[in-house]
């Protein structure tokens, strides 16, 4: 007893000595921070981690103390210099979100306090639940429905169709998929995210249940296919289940028709799931706001508030209608998470009942100080931007007799690709790989890439708040220069 109080009598922690040491280091590091965001557009959009670096990060595991500020200078020498570059306003690679100084901030704070946001009487569960319910208003999507923050648009995507399965298939919970008289089939566009195919694998479905509609000219659901398809499912002896559209697809912007695939859901009696990842929050701007209007009557919907609402990584949400099946689809109690009335294991229902996660950081802070700061229609106001800078690309394109436009622009995405006469579309395709390539390695811009109709296309996705008109000039004239030199 003496020696193991002895030994605990150390009091051993991991607080600094010298607490004013950490507070200097502290403002070191927000100065550094607020530096970089604030001269972000003057640096190269992307540089590529040297090869010193990559050695460095490959150190053992460190077994004694080093000093903070030595630690702090091995992160600006080796890793701070070299980020994805999305917070640059010439990013437009993939979908990814830019970030603000308060969301950073704000950030710091959640890691400061620490919480666990699934159960108890504290601060963090109300703001969590404010922010679910302003979601909601965003999108304007019933008040009685259920939601809960996830890390992005593949969980908010599963957990959604997870509730979906389930509902449908009431007893999968107890008995699995075997309780099923039928194969359960859900129908989706061929331009949909690959989330939704691992989504349906894990979900134990298996790919082939998951039948991918063909699409358009622009790029949406062939509903005529989708009707026939459901069809001859039925006539098979299967079980569909739900249908997903596009609020914005990944690849080209494509909305599908949501309004008639709500119709054709209601005919068969199927859950309708809409993968707004990327689009939904387009809904704010006038010009997009009939056309996905529909969200408003769907089942459930997926979105990312670090895309278009400039959030720092990471943080995305599903919305379920009818909170009922949300709840049935993950309600567990064990003993150690018993709710209480009073006390700590009080206050609002535990987010475990509404999705697979315990640990849940504190996500929600940074989305509650960004909108009370800008407010929402200052957002609204910046994804009409970023849509209009993307038709302004489009007519940029389009002026220009070394530029060829792949898709039709729809929201903030447009693909194009740098023609020469005399060339066939092998040897387009390497030379349009070859300037994106270089664009990225001269730090000019930095858009990703996507193949459609086996063509190589430059695809640009406009979801920053810092990008200007002069980035878009440079692109377009930096595309062409790189093009006739090579």
């Amino acid at each position: 007893m003496n020696n193991l109080k002895s030994e605990i009598e150390k009091n051993l922690t991991l607080d600094p000595e010298n607490w004013d040491s950490i507070r200097e280091l502290g403002h070191q590091m927000i100065d550094d921070i607020m530096d970089l965001m604030q001269n972000v557009s003057k640096q190269p959009v992307w540089k590529p981690v040297p090869d010193e670096t990559k050695m460095f990060l490959q150190q053992e595991l460190p077994q004694e103390p080093q000093n903070i500020d030595e630690i702090y200078d091995e992160f600006k020498q080796y890793i701070f210099p070299y980020p994805k570059g999305n917070i640059h306003p010439a990013f437009f690679a993939w979908i990814q979100g830019t970030g603000t100084p308060l969301g950073v901030l704000a950030d710091m704070l959640a890691s400061a306090m620490n919480s666990n946001v699934t159960i108890g009487e504290h601060s963090a569960m109300y703001v969590d639940r404010q922010v679910i319910d302003w979601c909601k208003q965003m999108l304007n999507y019933p008040q009685s429905a259920t939601g809960i923050l996830l890390s992005g648009g593949s969980m908010a995507n599963i957990t959604a169709l997870t509730v979906a399965r389930n509902h449908q298939l009431a007893s999968v919970r107890n008995s699995g998929l075997k309780s099923a008289e039928k194969q359960m089939t859900i129908y989706c566009s061929s331009e949909t995210h690959s989330c939704i195919q691992k989504a349906v694998e894990i979900l134990g479905l298996g790919a082939n249940s998951l039948r991918k509609i063909p699409v358009n000219d622009n790029y949406q659901i062939n509903n005529n296919k989708l009707i026939e398809t459901i069809e001859n499912d039925l006539s098979e002896g299967l079980l569909p289940f739900c249908i997903i559209g596009n609020a914005g697809t990944v690849n080209t912007g494509a909305i599908d028709p949501l309004g008639e695939l709500l119709e054709i859901s209601r005919k068969y009696n199927l859950w309708f799931h809409i993968d707004g990842a990327y689009g939904a929050l387009a809904k704010l701007d006038p010009d997009y706001a009939e056309q996905l209007k529909a969200i408003e009557k769907s089942d459930s919907v997926a979105f990312d508030l670090h895309k278009w609402l400039y959030m720092p990584y990471e943080v995305g949400c599903t919305l379920i209608k009818n909170a009922e099946a949300h709840r049935n689809a993950f309600a567990i109690t064990p003993n150690y998470l018993i709710q209480e009335n009073r006390g700590l294991a009080g206050g609002p229902d535990s987010y475990n009942n509404f999705g697979f996660e315990l640990s849940r950081g504190f996500k929600a802070l940074k989305v509650w100080m960004s909108l009370k700061e800008h407010g929402i229609k200052r957002y609204a106001e910046q994804i009409h931007q970023n849509n209009q800078q993307a038709k302004y690309l489009e007519k940029l394109i389009g002026k220009s007799p070394y530029l060829e436009l792949l898709a039709p622009v729809s929201l903030s995405i447009v693909c194009y690709r740098f023609v020469k006469p005399n060339l066939s579309e092998d040897e387009l395709n390497e030379l349009n790989r070859e300037i994106l390539i270089q664009l990225q390695e001269q730090g000019i811009a930095s858009p990703s890439s996507t193949i459609l109709s086996n063509k190589f296309a430059i695809r640009v996705c406009i979801v920053n708040h810092r990008t200007k008109v002069f980035d878009l000039d440079l692109l377009i004239s930096e595309t062409v220069r790189i093009g006739m030199n090579i």
